[in-house]
């Protein structure tokens, strides 16, 4: 019993109380907002998003190509060559690989790939520039490409020098920025950094709990024969948040296992719409084709405002996906980086393009065009339906229903979005409780009832949403905000990690690395 006693107090002696108190007390907040006053809450949140989208866009996007050309640098520069801390890798290529793929984008990534096409297919940019064929099917990949990765890439190579190199026992996003800033991160400035970090993070899982859950409800129902509905689909996200709940008591072992797995089920599931789904020649070939159409019209696109907005389109598209990945940057990279000890930087960098690349293309080239192929070659209308009112679940669904063995594959849809989620909160929550200490030793695992209580906070804001039945845009709005504050930290870190590993390479080095 006093065994018991004596670790509770120690526990609460080594907690940073503030980051658990004020977002707490701020997630409660909102969610009261957004429950009693949804109209209300809904009309704020569509003028702040369309001031920032319309006159501060241009911050998106610069961010966007600025921080993938850092990346680029820094892999090819000297700074290549430093070791993520000393020894051998903690993790197989192919272990590694599928943990930097289940932590980050996996989790939403089956929902998207499904029906992003049919969202372009109804927007009068994508025919302008030569129809769904073409474009609906390249976007996808534009979207959820190399300017999405850089975000933690990026930052998960800063995390990685910060844990491995420089050995910092404080593992936040304030920490990051010590190279600067100084002494002042250990006072307020330290705490508003972390905050805002903790909220952005908080905005993110919402968004995507949000937007994908009812899939995952729907399809449920349409299993077991019985009716979907907002009790449906708080029940499902109940029963993610028990699954990585339970999976975080096992820590980094769980979650490796638990990626390995997922990756598995992922696969399946492409083979079943590659080779059952009768379109496997279509499905190759258009994503061959969008590929190419990437690469040679990428500066382009990467760098369109539409400065006359007569569609908007990089408004409502492009600025919302650099901002959503600026959100999800707060915690999957410190998940990247403490995976990464012993990789070079380069191979942190070249490595990390290289799996979340390769696993969001083949996502979007098999699930996506095998919809596609169905919208252009056999008349099934999902992009009208979705036009008429039509819920993207229920477009996914009828989807679905072309493919052979239907229930079954739905049922695999199921177990793998839910193993997705549970894998990528894991790492979440994994992290986020870092934030919640002082200190914490590289290498020490949070406390089971500290990634308890994230575990139960991140499922609260998503419930909100939903009752509040908010719609696509006003989920957008939610992540474009919170990116916002996010965008000046990370570039805050970006320059605190040139600074820091410039003084570790001299250091290193001697006099003569300054004039290589």
């Amino acid at each position: 019993m006093r065994g018991n006693m004596n670790k509770t107090q120690k526990l609460k002696d080594q907690i940073d109380w503030v980051s658990i108190i004020v977002p707490f007390l701020g997630v409660s907040a909102l969610c009261a907002v957004f429950m009693i006053f949804p109209g209300q809450s809904a009309i704020i949140l569509q003028i702040i998003r369309g001031f920032l989208g319309d006159e501060c866009g241009i911050y998106y996007a610069v961010l966007g190509v600025g921080i993938l050309l850092c990346t680029i640098y820094i892999a090819f520069s000297r700074y290549g060559q430093v070791r993520l801390g000393e020894g051998k890798p903690l993790y197989s290529s192919f272990t590694w690989g599928t943990m930097i793929f289940t932590s980050t984008m996996a989790a939403d990534i089956l929902f998207y790939s499904l029906i992003e096409w049919a969202l372009y297919a109804n927007e009068p940019h994508i025919e302008k520039m030569g129809g769904i064929q073409n474009w609906a099917s390249t976007y996808p990949l534009f979207h959820w490409g190399p300017i999405a990765w850089s975000f933690y890439i990026a930052l998960a190579v800063a995390f990685g020098f910060m844990l491995h190199v420089r050995h910092c026992e404080k593992q936040k996003f304030s920490e990051a920025c010590r190279p600067i800033l100084g002494c002042k991160i250990d006072g307020v400035w330290g705490k508003v950094i972390d905050l805002i970090a903790i909220f952005a993070l908080i905005a993110g899982t919402a968004t995507t709990f949000s937007l994908a859950t009812p899939l995952l409800s729907s399809a449920f129902s349409k299993v077991l024969g019985i009716s979907a509905g907002r009790g449906g689909t708080i029940v499902i996200l109940l029963l993610i948040a028990f699954i990585y709940t339970l999976t975080v008591w096992f820590g980094m072992k769980g979650i490796s296992k638990l990626a390995s797995w997922c990756t598995y089920l992922f696969f399946v599931l492409l083979l079943y719409f590659l080779i059952g789904g009768g379109e496997t020649v279509y499905i190759l070939e258009t994503g061959f084709s969008a590929i190419g159409n990437l690469i040679q019209n990428f500066i382009g696109i990467s760098t369109w405002m539409d400065p006359l907005r007569e569609s908007s389109f990089p408004q409502n598209w492009t600025i919302y996906y650099w901002a959503y990945w600026m959100v999800w940057c707060v915690a999957t990279p410190f998940f990247i980086g403490s995976i990464s000890k012993g990789r070079t930087v380069k191979n942190t960098i070249l490595g990390g393009y290289g799996w979340g690349i390769a696993g969001t293309f083949t996502s979007f080239i098999i699930l996506g065009n095998y919809g596609l192929a169905q919208q252009v070659k056999h008349g099934l209308d999902v992009a009208g339906f979705i036009a008429d009112g039509g819920a993207y679940s229920d477009a996914i669904l009828i989807i679905f229903e072309t493919m052979p063995l239907e229930r079954i594959g739905l049922l695999l849809l199921v177990v793998t979005m839910i193993a997705f989620y549970s894998t990528t909160f894991d790492s979440i929550t994994m992290v986020v409780s870092s934030y919640s200490y002082k200190k914490l030793p590289v290498g020490q695992e949070p406390d089971k009832r500290v990634r308890t209580f994230w575990a139960v906070m991140f499922i609260v804001f998503p419930i909100a949403l939903i009752f509040s039945e908010s719609s696509m845009y006003h989920l957008q709005s939610v992540s474009i905000i919170a990116a916002f504050p996010i965008g000046l930290v990370v570039l805050l870190i970006i320059a605190s990690f040139f600074k820091d590993i410039k003084k570790y390479w001299l250091s290193a080095n001697g006099k003569d690395a300054e004039n290589q």
